[in-house]
């Protein structure tokens, strides 16, 4: 070839090549073809170069150096998948989508594999476990603090304040415990509001007492022996049936809070209401009676309320009085008395004689001194509804008492779900007055709804204040109802699954349930209340008691057109008739009207009223018995008379036997056959029942296999109406 002879040109050209070749093939995309052409052309250019100097084997060596150095891998060009786009795919093993349709997938045919469901944690609490949650709020808390309270993060809070006008520029930055307290409810929490004293003036303050006990020991004529007073005479009834609150001065110049509470079964949230609200609570025992079952309710109010107790002995100038066996009734409940060891105060008393009302004031003031009553006098009023009421002039009423802080008339308040601005305030001896210390029971007027008995009175600084939070009470109220609704409901409907499952196999069918709905109207608050309780309580299997409406004031148009709506009647207590016009209305749309002023009446007539209405259930029961003395048999009859027939010759030995009722043919005690009865004559005459004591013969339906001494009973259908019951201490129930 001529570049052989070339001298360093031609050798610079073969070098040129070698090195052409070398950086072709020492990469790492080398295949199995193109190593063999690098085997082939090496020799071939080595062979070239070594004719072009003089040292052949020199050369040769220093060129297969050369060509077999390996520079470093570059790594962008090791992959597999990038190399498969330049050559074929396949002969890597890989698998790469052609550019065009998709294809769809094969269905797989094989069944799925069972595995337990395993649930996702939640991040955060569910809502109904926040309705549940209660949280203590105060007044200059951060909002970091009420975040980490609620359980929600920090801009959930900050949210919320925008939304309801607040500024936020910190998260650190202090709220009024009014804003906590709406930021909290829109959460769906409840709150608990702390007060401190810190920095106020903290004062004496006289004790709030609660006198409680059975119905019918005493209470109201005790405290009427204290006050010179005669309100136990005026009570319908005879029995205390409203929660009264009043201050009696003693004989040694202090003053004293009372509240007077029912004794009565039905009353039972009036006597907790007033075991909150109280320090002492005086429990009153006849001595002529003994331990009752409101005795036993109101020691377990007190326990709960964590309040000390003194026990008033009552009724003790009776003859069969007993206050030995009392107090031996008392420590057998769990009470320690003082006589035995104990710190709880026992005081004879009479409140006919007014022997040991001294002694009862001593006990009282004593008791009050150890436990150092004192409370918070300037700032704004927290207070406690006792009883909520509408006047016909005044509007809405509600009797509080004072619990710390000082009520003064002008102020904008927040009682429950309810607000207002108090227009005036009146002791409970009917004198106005501007303001209200702690332990003081007053009456306050201006409200713009009526509040529940219970509710808490709270003081805020303005308007615009008082109507947010009266409207998110009132939207978490709903909210809450509407879920105790919900859960009600599905509760239901699980038990009435399970029921149905557990009757597939019976084949006796229940009576069905018929519903009474009711109107409940009374005087007061705790009024309404208490006898929607009671009358709840008079549910049953078979009748089911709806009250749809509970109001205070007097029976109104309103009620009557609610009540002919929903099929209901009016239940008024302690209410005045209503006029003419509503009575006339009433009997137009066949709406019965019940007023009473005892709670035993009302009870007793509403009970009546739901054992009529039940639908009651059917039993068989035997109404008589008769014995087979002898058997006749009638032969040869027609073919239009039919076969054969043989006839029972009886005497009845007990009750009567009725023609129009089922047989039962009994032999050595053991039922035989139940049939029809087909005939029943007496001296040869048809009749329809046979009396106890006369023969008989009877021919039963599709039966004829009679013997000497069997005895047949009579089965008649009874239906079985429910029972109302009342027991002494005026719990009601019907028994079914």
């Amino acid at each position: 070839m001529a570049w052989r002879a070339a001298g360093k040109k031609g050798t610079f050209t073969c070098l040129t090549k070698a090195l052409a070749v070398r950086s072709r093939y020492t990469s790492a995309s080398v295949s199995k073809s193109n190593l063999e052409e690098v085997q082939r052309t090496i020799p071939v250019l080595v062979g070239q170069i070594q004719g072009c100097f003089l040292n052949a084997a020199q050369w040769k060596s220093n060129c297969t150096n050369l060509l077999t150095y390996r520079t470093p891998i570059r790594c962008f060009h090791a992959s597999p998948e990038t190399l498969a786009w330049k050559k074929e795919p396949e002969a890597l093993g890989l698998k790469i989508q052609k550019k065009g349709k998709f294809k769809k997938r094969t269905k797989d045919s094989s069944p799925p594999v069972e595995a337990p469901y395993v649930p996702p944690k939640l991040k955060r609490a569910a809502s109904s476990s926040l309705s549940d949650r209660t949280v203590e709020i105060f007044e200059g808390m951060t909002i970091v603090e009420l975040a980490k309270r609620c359980g929600v993060p920090i801009p959930v809070v900050q949210d919320i304040l925008k939304n309801v006008g607040e500024k936020v520029d910190s998260e650190y930055d202090p709220l009024s415990i009014d804003i906590s307290e709406l930021v909290a409810m829109e959460i769906g929490v409840n709150v608990r509001r702390l007060h401190s004293n810190e920095g106020a003036e903290v004062l004496p303050r006289p004790p709030v007492v609660t006198v409680m006990g059975h119905v019918d020991h005493g209470k109201t004529s005790l405290l009427d022996a204290l006050r010179l007073t005669s309100v136990a005479a005026k009570e319908a009834g005879g029995i205390t049936q409203h929660l009264g609150a009043f201050v009696v001065g003693m004989s040694s110049g202090a003053s004293i809070t009372f509240l007077d509470t029912p004794g009565h079964a039905a009353f039972s949230a009036m006597r907790q209401r007033g075991a909150a609200v109280t320090d002492i609570v005086v429990l009153v025992v006849a001595a002529d009676d003994g331990v009752m079952p409101q005795t036993l309710e109101a020691m377990s109010h007190a326990k709960a309320a964590d309040v000390p107790i003194v026990v008033a002995v009552n009724k003790c100038d009776k003859p069969a009085a007993n206050p030995e066996k009392v107090k031996i009734q008392l420590a057998t409940e769990g009470l320690a008395l003082e006589e035995m060891g104990g710190d709880i105060q026992v005081v004879e008393v009479s409140a006919v004689t007014k022997t040991g009302l001294d002694k009862l004031e001593e006990a009282l003031l004593l008791q009050a001194e150890m436990m150092d009553l004192k409370s918070r006098v300037d700032g704004p009023a927290q207070a406690y509804v006792v009883e909520a009421r509408v006047d016909r002039g005044r509007g809405p009423l509600a009797t509080a008492i004072v619990k710390a802080g000082t009520l003064v008339c002008g102020q904008h308040v927040v009682v429950g779900a309810e607000w207002g601005k108090i227009r005036a305030i009146r002791d409970m001896l009917g004198k106005s007055t501007d303001r209200a210390r702690p332990a003081m029971p007053v009456e306050i007027e201006g409200l713009k709804g009526l509040p529940m008995a219970g509710d808490d009175i709270i003081v805020v600084h303005s308007e615009e204040r008082a109507r947010m939070l009266s409207a998110g009470r009132k939207k978490k109220f709903e909210k809450d109802r509407l879920g105790r609704k919900m859960d009600a409901e599905k509760l239901g409907a699980l038990l009435s699954e399970s029921n149905l499952e557990d009757e597939e196999g019976e084949v006796e069918e229940k009576p069905k349930r018929v519903e009474m709905t009711i109107i409940v109207k009374a005087d007061v608050q705790g009024t309404v209340q208490a006898v929607t309780d009671a009358l709840k309580s008079l549910d049953s299997p078979q009748v089911f008691v709806n009250i749809v409406h509970g109001g205070v004031g007097p029976i109104s148009e309103s009620d009557v057109d609610l009540a002919q709506a929903c099929g209901a009647f009016i239940v008024g207590f302690s209410i005045p008739t209503p006029p003419g016009s509503i009575n006339q209305a009433a009997n137009k749309a066949g709406i019965k009207i019940k007023i009473h002023r005892v709670i035993y009446h009302l009870l007793e007539d509403i009970g009546n009223s739901i054992v009529e209405k039940a639908p009651g259930t059917f039993e068989t029961q035997v109404s008589g018995e008769a014995q087979i003395l002898s058997i006749f048999e009638l032969k040869g009859r027609s073919k239009a008379k039919g076969d054969d027939v043989k006839i029972a010759g009886c005497r009845v030995i007990d009750g009567r036997l009725i023609r129009s009722s089922t047989m039962r043919l009994l032999r050595s005690g053991e039922v035989v056959f139940e049939g029809s009865c087909a005939s029943l004559k007496r001296e040869k005459q048809d009749v329809e029942a046979v009396g106890k004591g006369n023969e008989c013969g009877l021919v039963i339906q599709n039966w004829d296999d009679f013997k000497v001494g069997d005895v047949i009973q009579c089965l008649e259908q009874v239906n079985r109406k429910p029972k109302f019951i009342s027991s002494q201490s005026g719990a009601v129930r019907i028994e079914c």
